[in-house]
């Protein structure tokens, strides 16, 4: 068994990079469970290592702190969340039915468990931890604002569309379809 073991690893005794790359993973499943759980101030790198059963200094090793953990946790949702988004955008022939069925498929996103956490994990924190918010925006708000302005461009071209700031208008739609149910979902207004 032990001869197994050190088959599988690299020299020097060090793990493999699949090996690397379950560990980091582990890491990040158990940071977003105590961070959408817990919320960021409660959660510690203590924590987060005794549950990934890890020390401080492997963690460290992958992670420079609690911040980078968290933008880790969070690019590893939005990649999860966002792979069909573009192709509800591309696929449609028309711009009403590509607008709805990426309304539906935001809504789908929005409205699940672990968006909705963290989305409340970022309102809860944001004024003790304003990087927090930050990084939601740069990730999340700001790169579909972008995606959703790249598909809006060539319409606006085409005469398809008016002309109109297409940074704005994703904006705005992105406003329109997320927000009343996301804020009625959690808790506020009726749902």
């Amino acid at each position: 068994m032990e001869s197994g073991r050190a088959a599988s690893r690299g020299r020097g005794g060090r793990p493999s990079r699949q090996q690397s790359a379950q560990l980091a993973d582990r890491i990040l499943d158990v940071a977003e469970k105590l961070f959408l759980g817990h919320g960021f101030g409660a959660t510690s790198i203590e924590a987060v290592a005794k549950h990934a059963g890890i020390s401080k200094r492997t963690f460290y090793h992958r992670f420079p702190g609690k911040e980078r953990l968290f933008e880790a946790v969070v690019r590893r949702l939005i990649e999860r969340w966002l792979p069909p988004f573009d192709s509800a955008l591309l696929s449609p022939p028309n711009l009403a039915d590509a607008l709805r069925k990426t309304a539906e498929h935001m809504l789908t996103i929005a409205l699940t468990p672990e968006a909705l956490a963290l989305h409340r994990l970022v309102i809860h924190e944001a004024q003790r931890f304003p990087s927090l918010a930050r990084i939601m925006h740069d990730l999340g708000a700001a790169s579909g604002i972008e995606r959703i302005a790249s598909h809006f461009e060539p319409r606006i071209a085409s005469g398809e569309l008016r002309a109109i700031d297409p940074r704005f208008a994703a904006e705005q739609f992105i406003l329109s379809v997320v927000t009343g149910p996301q804020r009625r979902a959690l808790g506020l207004g009726v749902r």
